[in-house]
């Protein structure tokens, strides 16, 4: 329980970005269109963010809802771009129809990464097997977190399955070694018992906006959740 644990916070836009680094945030996530439940920002957005804050940036490639990868170059092509504006952390993950990761996209778009760190987002909470898709992607390039929450319906179906998962990360088990960043519906009354199992990364998007999604981050928002973790 010594570890500091990281927070990352979704972020539009610079203002969203200033707001989160002052609350606390240790990391932002980077997006456009909510509604779509976040797709690939402009790379004027990210050079904008870059500029404003000091802090991790991972940017989300996707880039239609859903989780299916859709047209593979053009996310390459995002990627490619965002590289050269200077982005090194990213977020992506892609399904197939079977609800087994996408192994053709996910590599065609990681193979541009440059072994960059990412993040394999919430496309794990709809996958037919989680543990299957951990190992078949245990071994690519970056690859150093997951973001879930346990289950499609958010962190309160989840919880068990974090806390078992979180157990296998620490234990060392293969295809557990990645870090496990739990968002979707989190809530400061999960904490304890995460922590307590040993998680340390924490995502948070609708909880650093009290006025909701039209609003900006709160840097008051984002400073509860990093008292709640550094107590």
């Amino acid at each position: 329980m010594s570890e500091r644990a990281l927070l990352e916070v979704i972020a539009l836009d610079a203002e969203d970005a200033v707001a989160a680094q002052a609350g606390g945030a240790d990391r932002l996530e980077l997006v456009t269109d909510m509604a779509a439940d976040g797709l690939t920002p402009a790379v004027e957005t990210f050079t904008a963010i870059r500029a404003a804050v000091d802090i991790r940036l991972r940017v989300m490639l996707r880039l239609a809802d859903g989780f299916a990868a859709g047209d593979v170059s053009a996310l390459v092509r995002a990627a490619r771009a965002l590289r050269a504006a200077g982005a090194d952390e990213f977020v992506l993950g892609f399904l197939d129809e079977q609800g087994g990761p996408d192994l053709a996209a996910v590599e065609s778009v990681v193979a541009e990464l440059d072994g960059c760190r990412w993040t394999f987002h919430r496309a794990i909470d709809r996958a037919a097997d989680r543990d299957a898709l951990r190992k078949q992607l245990a071994d690519l390039p970056g690859l150093d977190t997951y973001l879930t929450a346990g289950s499609a319906g958010g962190v309160d179906a989840g919880l068990d399955v974090l806390l078992a998962e979180a157990s296998r990360t620490v234990s060392g088990e293969p295809g557990y070694a990645q870090q496990l960043l739990v968002g979707g519906g989190l809530r400061l009354d999960h904490l304890p018992a995460l922590r307590a199992a040993g998680v340390s990364a924490f995502h948070i998007g609708g909880a650093s906006r009290p006025a909701g999604w039209s609003a900006p981050v709160s840097s008051t928002a984002v400073r509860v959740w990093r008292e709640a973790l550094d107590s």
